[in-house]
């Protein structure tokens, strides 16, 4: 009866109640957290020199990054910040940077057990980054909360001590070392948009597209006076819409990426 009764228990966690706490599966996260939070910790620390330039505190940048832990996100909102974009150019570009997590969330809600409580799936929402969507859709089985958040419980504290810290070596080191670290920015940025590109040639080419058009828009008679905020967003909505209508993503490419 004790063997029946063992044997039934890993169901009961793949088909029932995914919502209990389990000590192991939270360490799993824990676990599987450690070198998300390594490499959150060495991007943010260069993310924390643009918000030094943008003139933000330690508190402050750490703050930012534990609400929004997203590079790109982020990136963009203190380049509008230091551009003196308004809050609703902030706004809406965060908004079109980190879309694409929308995506994700709705994947990892279908993954759920039914009786998931909703303050489980809202929690989860906080911080669907890439990678912590990778190593949890990874998993078999209905999700289990548990193992997500010891991935959180690592991953959003890196993340945000490495831009407090980074604002703190900016205010403490001399201007030319500022201004030699900055350059690790755009080291970021190409490591976002390089792997995409080398794997997919349509998405190379947007890039190249984007670059030439944000410059030739920099110089264009009535374009130019809109402000670098309004120039990212319109261009960042006409070109993602083109490729969505001229280059739109098969079903099968998704399910063979995921």
């Amino acid at each position: 009866m004790e063997s029946k009764q063992r044997l039934l228990e890993p169901q009961l966690v793949q088909t029932g109640r995914t919502d209990q706490f389990s000590r192991k599966v939270f360490c799993d996260g824990m676990r599987d957290g450690v070198p998300i939070a390594l490499g959150y910790f060495a991007v943010s620390f260069s993310l924390g020199i643009a918000a030094r330039k943008a003139g933000f505190t330690p508190f402050q940048g750490f703050l930012v990054s534990l609400l929004n832990n997203a590079s790109a996100g982020e990136y963009a909102a203190f380049a509008l910040i230091m551009a003196n974009a308004t809050y609703f150019e902030v706004a809406v570009i965060t908004l079109i940077a980190n879309a694409r997590y929308l995506l994700m969330s709705c994947a990892l809600a279908q993954r759920f057990a039914p009786e998931t409580p909703f303050w489980h799936r809202l929690l989860i929402g906080y911080d669907v980054t890439d990678e912590l969507f990778g190593i949890t859709i990874a998993r078999p089985g209905s999700l289990n909360p548990y193992y997500t958040y010891g991935a959180i419980l690592l991953a959003a504290p890196a993340w945000a001590s490495g831009t407090a810290l980074g604002i703190i070596a900016g205010n403490l080191l001399p201007l030319r070392v500022v201004s030699a670290l900055s350059v690790a920015l755009y080291g970021m940025f190409l490591a976002i948009i390089i792997p995409p590109a080398r794997k997919d040639r349509i998405v190379a080419v947007l890039v190249v597209i984007s670059f030439a058009l944000s410059f030739l828009c920099s110089y264009l008679p009535g374009i130019s006076a809109l402000s670098e905020g309004t120039r990212t967003i319109l261009l960042t909505v006409a070109i993602s819409g083109a490729a969505a209508v001229l280059f739109p993503v098969r079903q099968e490419e998704n399910e063979d990426d995921a």
